[in-house]
């Protein structure tokens, strides 16, 4: 291994290299030259670790967290710390210790606490994010002396998503560990306790939860736990909670580090000099050469932006950088230092430096704490941040705003200093000449009467980039009886393609008095100096330009009310005012979870955990992307469309075939069998053969040694097109008239034009809603392993799918073989929620070619970009209304048009149109209905299931109706929904009658315990004391019905074998995905042989197992495999009673051997059909659901009108799922459900290129990570979540009188958005605006903002303004 002396002109190094070593969970490893190019993550799953998984490759959820630990030799002690595996650079961590999850604990040596808490908690679903989750909590407590405080811990989890518990449960499953002096919490200690009682983690209090016993009601926040401690501390290991503690190796502590000079694929250099003279000299000889520290940015560029750098220079261990120096006059601070490092420090300047001199550091801590996740911040470092240049850095407006000065040095050691303001030349170009490096940055402590101030709005508080962000500065000194303004700095970001100076605003400023006037007249200057065209990239135009005056509006109140008290400064800030510059403080979050525990058999109706629980929080259970591989398999990836809608003339593979590690190009020619493929008609192709009809179909396939090789060799694929007109949203096809051929469907009650007509409507409306897409983002993304058995005679598979007889079936139609030959087999997945219900089978299909064709296993795993582009999305839907009222606000009649985004083929969006139109009346009576319903063609990727199936749509058009007609009478919604409730007895529009309708108890219930009446009233008088800061509340029902709308679907197949030593294998049809299926079905078999539930296992889903099984999906998997396997219970059972009722078994052991003694058959199938189900479209009547799931929800948010921001307080939620199965597992889903929810109403938009979006490649997505698109955080859940679930009530139409609760809770986030709603009409009436209003979902900031209307928005906007939305 070479070092820097290898090199002729660094000659006189002086520095030696050692071996490069590195500890992985306390094995020491020798890093061999050559892999410069590897990931941590890369290099930890190739050593078979695969708890760390790939959830995105951009440092954006948070999947590959792990924890890092190197010896500071300066502070003589170690530093723990989580990072993103999937960013770090392998050599970055060399000469440290990396533990993974498999290091914290596994089931055979025993679960770290951390793990143990999180699985008793039922902090894991599907578990696929759980790891991540693991390691960011174990880092922040191995590096605390002390118990952290529950903020602390939240914000190490800000880094981490979830796309399936909602975070509840994990929040409470660490609080544990937090300080316990927290007032949530009694003075109860673990000590005091009973024997088995437990310590709730939601309320602090003793419950029953933990315990076996059967309570009437319980509080349950799971198996709560009380208090943990550590056990010791010392400042090598940091704080230990277990003996088993993996130590920090000696070695290491006694190791000096070496300079590295290594080598990586196509030439990469790699180089780590300990002394800044080196990197001087290697940047003289290599000018392009790229300086890291974290790799947060390049890492990102490399991946996403394919951009290929020669030389890479690490930084992190040269001390020149690494200074972070208070002084009497200000800070230095080195280049390379990190920011989670300046974040520590600046805190401790703000409680030693005196009041005046930290306005600066203040405004930098808080701009820090929203600042990427934990696991960026700890190794992205200050100098990267401000050379990187970004538009929208956090911090260089604020670096510019604080005279700052940057010190560069260049490779003949000369230093310059330049003030920050001057830095930046234009987009992502600064002021360094080629051999110029960026030292260290200096800054100024403020003086007396200097305020700086710091401002960001992204579409999610944490771990998101900025849509504009400011740094603020002006420094006061009296003048006779006033104050006069000496310096300002007015620096944006997001507005321009730098951090822009609002340079005439702050000549405008200088030297003028400090009052009322002084706002206005800058505002009018202001909004002059900043300039954004209509075309801006990002969009949003009319709201950045507001945002611009915002935030100089909210820092003029925020330095008056500092200066309030001292005399001469004028008025003092209305009290409504001061709602505008309060700094927002999050509580932590506070949930109870309120059931009644019906048990029935040994298991059925307690709450278990999840079965996989303990193998998840290890890391242990296994998915399809963690497959061994045997030796000579190849790594699969797509050639895709670039045109959304083209003629293919020509595909040039010349430069794949010559890539390095090529194995095979597969195009439509090369397909053995049919190249038509679709899951209702066969209307798509599994490659393209001559038309593109949207950006990313896939057009063949390229295989190669490794999954990097494969997509290198699939990007060189060139291919010619001849663009074609490309429809590319829902309007645009109305215009063209482009529908899917037959999906135009209609449902009919009454005569509806005779109802208009004849005087019994007193009041119509008409209107549009538009309603946006989602993308599932589930964790895990989608992944096949594909083999051939007997010489390609048979074709195996284990795929990431909710419907593995798709995959059987796709990939035996593509490879011409009979369906018996093909085996499909799905242990878990981590997530689905509809999208690996069809489009995943084409990927296995994609990858069943080469693999078939050439005998070798092939995996294809999806990059996120990828996945999100390709495997598409909940449909956007828009819905044209027409309905007549009466003027007590009785609903008479609906006339509905509504049309979904199918996409450029059919798969399942005339069935998710058909359920929209079923659930069109959401709860309401209507006797006249006409709903007419159309599938729309684009040319964007293929829609597809997404929970809730259309259903949620339907129901958000008509709540859109319902508090139109609100505003309409005067009235509150909730008064308007009341009085039109379905009951018992009601005939849908579509001829079904209710029965068993618990509507009205589970409404009453919920209006009782939110105290409706009195939060209106609280709320109502928040409002008027709160000018800029707005509350809204809202209470909203549903009625979701349970079945496969398609009739042949609603059938189940299960298997059974009992053992002689009494324990029982079950194989069902469903596939588990985190919702608790086979924890459920496990549970039936328990309590149907009377066994403990840990008797019984269930292995995986397999299509040779259980054969035709329909897909794990709407929601009605409990009821039919929970059916399917108590059959094949029950027939076994017959076939014991004959021995069992002879001798007296002291064990169902000591029975099954006796039955098999006398040769007693112990396995059965199982079959369960729905009965009394069937719809005929021709008349539009029939009974397409079994029952129907009720619920409604009660939220209130507050929203800060000048910005957008949106906070959601309280959320309760009341269910009736009858006799739960396991109630535990159920309010998982319940909280899951409406966390995934509020991110469709609130936070997730889809950028498609299409009319809207014209910054955007035509049918290209914008929004295809984390980076972009954002899902909820761990900062989004509310405040007070409460989860009950209705008592007394069984259903008597499914197993042991449960109710299905997957898709059911969804729409109940829908009152988030009629809240945020109300909030943004109690803003309007402020300026005399009481008219009713459209509002799209997702609110987003934008929306709020500009709907919020004031002095701010109205030179931008009118009234009526209405945000840009992909439909």
């Amino acid at each position: 291994m070479g070092s820097l002396k290898s090199e002729e002109e660094l000659q006189q190094s002086g520095e030696e290299s050692n071996e490069a070593i590195l500890y992985v969970n306390g094995v020491r490893r020798v890093l061999p030259d050559g892999l410069a190019h590897l990931t941590l993550l890369e290099y930890l799953r190739d050593l078979g670790l695969t708890g760390t998984k790939l959830g995105c490759g951009e440092g954006g959820c948070g999947a590959c967290t792990v924890m890092v630990s190197h010896y500071d030799k300066k502070l003589k002690k170690c530093l723990h710390y989580a990072v993103n595996a999937c960013l770090a650079p392998l050599y970055s961590v060399e000469g440290m210790h990396v533990i993974s999850v498999e290091g914290v604990g596994n089931r055979k040596h025993g679960l770290h606490p951390i793990q143990e808490s999180l699985a008793r908690s039922h902090g894991s679903q599907c578990g696929f994010c759980t790891p991540g989750f693991i390691m960011s909590m174990y880092a922040l407590l191995r590096s605390s002396q002390t118990p952290p405080s529950e903020e602390q811990i939240e914000e190490c989890l800000a880094g981490n998503l979830c796309r399936c518990t909602g975070y509840r449960p994990i929040i409470d499953a660490f609080r544990v560990f937090a300080k316990t002096d927290n007032t949530l919490y009694t003075d109860i200690s673990s000590v005091s306790l009973q024997e088995g009682e437990f310590l709730c983690p939601s309320t602090g209090k003793p419950c029953s939860c933990g315990s076996k016993a059967e309570k009437n009601d319980t509080c349950t926040g799971g198996r709560g736990m009380a208090s943990v401690e550590p056990i010791s501390y010392s400042e090598i290991e940091g704080s230990t909670f277990t003996e088993k503690e993996l130590i920090f190796p000696p070695e290491l502590v006694l190791r000096k580090p070496n300079s590295l000079n290594l080598s990586g694929f196509g030439g990469l250099k790699w180089y780590r000099p300990l002394k800044l003279k080196y990197v001087l000299m290697l940047k003289e000889k290599y000018p392009d050469a790229k300086i890291l520290v974290g790799n947060t940015e390049v890492g990102i560029e490399v991946r996403l932006k394919r951009i290929q750098y020669q030389v890479l220079i690490s930084v992190t261990h040269v001390p020149e950088l690494n200074i972070l120096d208070v002084k009497d006059d200000g800070i230095e601070i080195g280049a390379a230092v990190r920011l989670s490092e300046v974040l520590k420090v600046f805190r401790e300047v703000l409680t030693e430096r005196p009041a005046y001199e930290i306005s600066s550091c203040k405004a930098f801590v808080e701009q820090l704490k929203w600042f990427a996740g934990t696991q960026i911040r700890n190794v992205a470092s200050v100098g990267g941040n401000i050379c990187t240049a970004s538009p929208i850095s956090d911090l260089n407006p604020l670096w510019m705003a604080s005279r700052a000065q940057f010190r560069v040095i260049n490779s003949k050691g000369n230093i310059r200093t330049i003030l920050a303001e001057n830095f930046f030349l234009g987009y992502r170009k600064v002021d360094l000449a080629r051999d110029e490096i960026l030292l260290s940055i200096f800054l100024p402590w403020t003086r007396s009467f200097e305020f700086v101030k710091e401002f960001k709005q992204a579409h999610r508080r944490e771990d998101d980039i900025a849509i504009v962000n400011a740094g603020i500065r002006v420094y006061l000194k009296q003048r006779d009886q006033s104050w006069a303004i000496s310096d300002a700095s007015v620096v944006y970001g997001g507005v321009a393609p730098l951090s822009l100076s609002a340079i005439n605003t702050k000549e405008f400023l200088i030297g003028k008095i400090w009052n009322q006037g002084l706002l206005q007249d800058a505002l009018k200057v202001l909004q002059k100096d900043i300039l954004l065209k209509d075309d801006a990239p990002g969009g949003m135009v009319e709201f950045r330009k507001s945002l611009t005056l915002s935030f100089f509006f909210k820092f003029f109140l925020w330095v008056s009310h500092q200066m309030d008290g001292t005399e001469c400064i004028g008025n003092n800030v209305p009290l409504s005012y001061l709602s505008a510059m309060k700094s927002f403080h999050r509580p932590p979050v506070i949930g109870s979870q309120d059931y009644k525990i019906t048990k029935h058999g040994t298991a059925v109706g307690t709450p278990e955990v999840h079965l996989s629980s303990r193998l998840q929080v290890t890391g242990e259970a296994e998915y399809a992307d963690d497959t061994p591989l045997p030796p000579n398999s190849l790594h699969a990836a797509l050639i895709m469309s670039r045109k959304p809608h083209a003629r293919i003339l020509s595909i040039d593979d010349s430069g794949a075939k010559t890539s390095p590690g090529f194995a095979g190009i597969y195009l439509a020619k090369d397909i053995p069998g049919e190249n038509n493929i679709g899951p209702v008609i066969a209307d798509e192709e599994l490659f393209a053969s001559e038309f593109v009809t949207c950006v990313g179909q896939v057009i063949g396939v390229v295989v190669a040694d490794t999954h990097e090789n494969a997509k290198l060799a699939a990007r060189r694929v060139h291919v010619e097109y001849e663009e074609l007109p490309a429809i590319l949203s829902i309007q645009d096809a109305i215009n063209a008239n482009s529908f899917h051929p037959n999906t135009e469907k209609i449902l009919m009650k009454g005569e509806v034009d005779l109802c208009f007509q004849s005087g019994q409507c007193e009041r119509i409306i008409e209107g549009e809603v538009q309603i946006g897409g989602q993308e599932h983002f589930y964790l895990e993304p989608q992944s096949s392993v594909i083999w051939t058995m007997d010489g390609g005679n048979e074709v195996h598979m284990i795929s990431s799918t909710q419907a593995p007889q798709k995959h059987q079936k796709y990939v035996s139609h593509v490879l011409g073989l009979p369906m018996s030959k093909v085996v499909c087999k799905t242990k878990r997945i981590g997530g689905g929620f509809g999208g690996k219900e069809t489009r995943s089978a084409l990927f296995a299909a994609a990858a069943s070619i080469p693999s078939y064709l050439l005998n070798k296993p092939v995996k294809l795993t999806l990059d996120r970009d990828t996945d999100m582009l390709i495997s598409g999305q909940r449909h956007s839907f828009l819905g044209k209304y027409k309905v007549g009222f009466t003027s007590d606000g009785k609903v008479v009649a609906l006339d509905l048009e509504i049309y979904n985004n199918a996409g450029n083929s059919l798969d399942l969006s005339l069935a998710v149109l058909e359920r929209a139109m079923f659930h069109s009346d959401n709860v309401y009576e209507i006797p006249y209905v006409r709903i007419v319903g159309r599938a729309c063609f684009t040319n964007i990727t293929s829609n597809t299931a997404f929970r809730g199936f259309g259903g949620p749509q339907g129901m958000l058009i008509a709540e859109n109706w319902i508090q139109r007609i609100a505003v309409e009478l005067k009235k509150s919604p909730e008064e308007i929904r009341e009085i039109n409730f379905q009951g018992d007895g009601s005939i849908m529009h579509y001829g079904q009658q209710l029965q068993h309708c618990t509507l009205t108890q589970v409404w009453n219930e919920l209006k009782l315990s939110c105290e409706f009446l009195k939060a209106r009233n609280e709320v109502d008088q928040f409002n008027m004391k709160n000018r800029w800061r707005k509350r809204g509340i809202a209470m909203v029902p549903t009625k979701f019905g349970i079945s496969f709308t398609l009739k042949l679907m609603n059938q189940a197949g299960a298997l059974v074998h009992v053992y002689t030593d009494g324990t029982v294998l079950v194989t069902h049809g469903g596939v588990e995905m985190g919702q608790g299926l086979h924890t459920k079905v496990a549970q039936v078999a328990a309590s149907a042989f009377s066994i403990p539930l840990s008797s019984v296992f269930i292995s995986e889903t397999s299509t040779d197992k259980v054969p035709n099984a329909s897909p794990t999906a709407a929601s009605a998997s409990s009821d039919m495999y929970g059916a399917a396997v108590l059959d094949a219970c029950e027939q076994i059972k017959a076939r014991m009673e004959p021995i069992a009722s002879q001798h007296n078994f002291s064990s169902f052991a000591e029975l099954a051997s006796a039955c098999y003694v006398a040769r007693i058959d112990l396995s059965a199938h199982g079959f369960h059909i729905t009965p009394e189900i069937g719809f005929d479209w021709t008349t539009g009547k029939g009974n397409p659901f079994r029952y129907f799931t009720y619920g409604a929800a009660f939220v209130e948010v507050e929203i800060d009108t000048l910005t957008g921001d949106f906070h959601t307080r309280v959320a309760n939620l009341f269910m009736d799922l009858g006799h739960s199965l396991n109630p535990a597992i159920d309010v998982g889903q319940i909280e899951g459900a409406f966390i995934q929810g509020l991110g469709w109403v609130a936070l997730e938009e889809l950028k498609w290129g299409d009319a809207a979006h014209k910054w955007v490649p035509p049918g290209h997505l914008y929004t295809c990570g984390p980076g972009s698109y954002k899902i909820p955080s761990i900062n989004d859940v509310p405040f007070k979540f409460n989860v009950s679930l209705l008592k007394g009530h069984p259903n008597v139409k499914a197993i042991h009188s449960s109710k299905a609760v997957g898709e059911p809770p969804f729409f109940l986030a829908s009152a988030a958005f009629f809240a945020i709603k109300d909030a943004i009409t109690a803003a309007r009436a402020e300026v005399g605006n009481n008219e009713w209003f459209p509002l799209d979902n997702p609110a987003t900031p934008e929306r709020i903002r500009m709907a919020c209307l004031d002095e701010f928005t109205q030179s931008f906007v009118t009234s009526d303004f209405r945000p840009k939305l992909s439909v």
